[in-house]
């Protein structure tokens, strides 16, 4: 499903986005925001590319990110959340990954972490986009999280 299509289905069912991305900068943001007329739709973004950002701006608790890692689903959760409490938007996606280069035998460079929330759900996954490169990463990330989107969306 293209942005466009998203925000009309998001306007259709009279929902909201936010949005919490690490890896990918701004690129969901970016995504929905080129469309003229998504001020409807699109309620606010949150870059926290740093571990500080997530529990200033998103209430990510420093007990998760030390036991955890800032990659990783249950960090993923507490972005996802946060932008949904830190707004008033009805669902909110979060991107934490490790876009390259780098990574390591743990956390690979490829891994993503994505989190998806609307009122009363939160639900987490982990895709491997593999060491394709950082450009890639980040797009595949950008266009996973989109379909997030859109899936949570269709079944509010």
């Amino acid at each position: 499903m293209s942005p466009a299509d998203l925000l009309d289905l998001c306007r259709e069912k009279g929902l909201r986005i936010a949005t919490a991305e690490s890896c990918t900068g701004g690129m969901i943001s970016a995504a929905l925001t080129d469309i003229a007329g998504s001020s409807d739709v699109f309620e606010r973004g949150f870059v926290t590319y740093t571990n500080t950002a997530k529990t200033e701006m998103l209430g990510v608790r420093e007990a998760t990110l030390a036991a955890h890692g800032a990659v990783s689903e249950q960090v993923a959760r507490e972005m996802a959340l946060g932008a949904l409490a830190n707004s008033d938007a009805d669902l909110a996606v979060s991107v934490t990954g490790i876009a390259g280069p780098g990574g390591s035998e743990f956390k690979p460079e490829g891994r993503v972490c994505f989190g998806i929330a609307s009122k009363g759900s939160c639900t987490t996954e982990t895709v491997e986009f593999g060491a394709a490169g950082r450009a890639v990463v980040r797009e595949k990330a950008r266009n996973h999280a989109l379909a997030l989107l859109a899936q949570a969306a269709s079944q509010l």
